[in-house]
């Protein structure tokens, strides 16, 4: 079955990378829908020389993750909400790797926490890697998260929730 918004997102995704001298297929990966509203798109890579997929990627995800603002922004724009659509831009495994160092790096944080009490920092990490941390901490109910200094050294805690004070 088609949808516009995602085929919308996979002829902006393609028209993108053919500008940008790097031109892929775009698919579409239903499978990992992970609720209504939200859609994978993913560069294959079979075309791209490691070097482009390198480049695609950015250090640290930085490009894939403004491919992904880009499109977030650009392809929900003047859309009503009901054609509005989270994309999440994949290359080479590099969002699903990602998220499992992340989920590490969440479990390694809340240990820390509960043996010693104190709030525990992650520094290094996008704006969109906070995020889901932060989503991927709120099913804890004795934790709390937030963000605090400024980008590009913006940091996120974690700590008990009982030890929150206003920041």
């Amino acid at each position: 079955m088609s949808d516009s918004r995602f085929d919308r997102g996979k002829e902006w995704l393609e028209s993108l990378l053919v500008i940008s001298g790097v031109a892929s297929t775009v698919d579409v990966a239903d499978q990992r829908l992970e609720d209504e509203g939200s859609c994978w798109l993913t560069i294959r890579s079979d075309s791209l020389t490691t070097e482009q997929v390198d480049a695609l990627i950015g250090e640290r995800g930085s490009v894939l993750d403004a491919i992904q603002y880009l499109a977030n922004t650009t392809l929900n724009l003047n859309q009503t909400e009901d054609d509005q659509c989270a994309y999440t831009v994949e290359l080479n495994g590099y969002r699903e790797q990602r998220r499992t160092e992340l989920e590490a790096l969440a479990k390694e944080a809340m240990e820390q926490v509960r043996q010693t009490g104190q709030e525990y920092e992650i520094a290094s990490l996008s704006a969109a890697e906070r995020r889901q941390v932060h989503t991927l901490l709120q099913d804890f109910e004795e934790f709390e998260t937030y963000s605090k200094g400024r980008e590009p050294d913006r940091k996120l805690v974690v700590q008990l929730k009982s030890n929150h004070q206003s920041v």
